[in-house]
């Protein structure tokens, strides 16, 4: 009999390094070479947004691995050289560079997001040309992209098409002013939720962390999250799939403990913090 299919969700913060949450999430007195391996007990994925800003060497990427426990996975934020520039068919040599360290995260590695510009338009054909320079495999390794689109011209059915031709997914951009494309184009959903405020205790209200427990079964059971703008998302399909969820930006000190709560509802309230969060259908 074949085995039932699991669908894993991820939910954890921005990087690790924040000075504001020493003494808040932090415990009082823990050195800083230890905070990775203290958040990465606490929460099931990071998104590691510093690779945004420039490429890291590969050892680096070696030392993140072996200083989280397994099954902890990071997702992490593409080189801007990538991305942002006029035509995107000339980023094929930075993406390959970028690949050949990230590699060294080898099962921990989740998704990549390639963030654009807000002032980036859809060009089908030069983003057709882009998608199709993203590699699904290194060295037999799948790898799983998403793209963070922050222009309107982005909200077309034409867009989502071409993702789900290339099983790409969309970063489903909430609580923030960025347009919001929720979409299920590729095997996963990848989710940055950015309305955590200063006058909740847990950054978002019981209420407002409900409905994103709610949605996040919805996508991991392969249903549609209620209350999200879509294009053309069309029926439920009701294939599971993995889920990557970051609690960003807003009030970022109270990002952890929103994460965490968020955990704590969509496995049950008594669910280990350390392990990935499991369904068997």
């Amino acid at each position: 009999m074949p085995q039932e299919k699991k669908s894993r969700v991820h939910i954890g913060v921005g990087g690790w390094t924040y000075e504001p949450w020493r003494g808040t999430f932090y415990p009082a007195g823990l050195v800083q070479r230890r905070e990775l391996a203290y958040a990465s007990n606490k929460l099931t994925s990071i998104e590691i947004n510093g690779t945004y800003y420039g490429l890291q060497k590969p050892e680096t990427f070696a030392r993140w691995r072996d200083e989280t426990p397994d099954g902890f996975v990071f997702s992490l934020k593409a080189p801007r050289i990538a991305t942002n520039r006029r035509l995107l068919s000339s980023a094929g040599e930075i993406i390959d560079r970028f690949l050949m360290g990230v590699m060294e995260l080898e099962d921990k590695l989740g998704v990549i997001n390639w963030q654009f510009m807000p002032t980036k338009r859809f060009d089908p054909a030069d983003f057709e040309d882009f998608l199709e320079r993203l590699p699904k495999q290194v060295d037999g390794r799948a790898l799983r992209h998403a793209v963070e689109v922050r222009h309107q011209s982005f909200q077309t059915p034409e867009f989502v098409a071409l993702l789900r031709a290339h099983g790409v997914g969309v970063v489903v951009a909430a609580d923030s002013h960025y347009p919001q494309i929720a979409d299920v184009t590729a095997p996963f959903v990848y989710a940055r939720i950015m309305g955590t405020k200063e006058t909740e205790r847990l950054g978002y209200s019981d209420a407002a962390l409900d409905v994103w427990a709610q949605r996040v079964r919805a996508w991991a059971s392969g249903g549609i999250a209620a209350g999200l703008q879509t294009v053309d998302n069309g029926p439920p399909d009701e294939i599971e799939r993995d889920v990557f969820l970051y609690v960003i930006s807003g009030h970022k000190v109270l990002n952890p403990a929103a994460a965490m709560a968020l955990s704590d509802r969509v496995a049950g309230r008594n669910a280990p913090p350390r392990s990935p969060l499991t369904w068997i259908k």
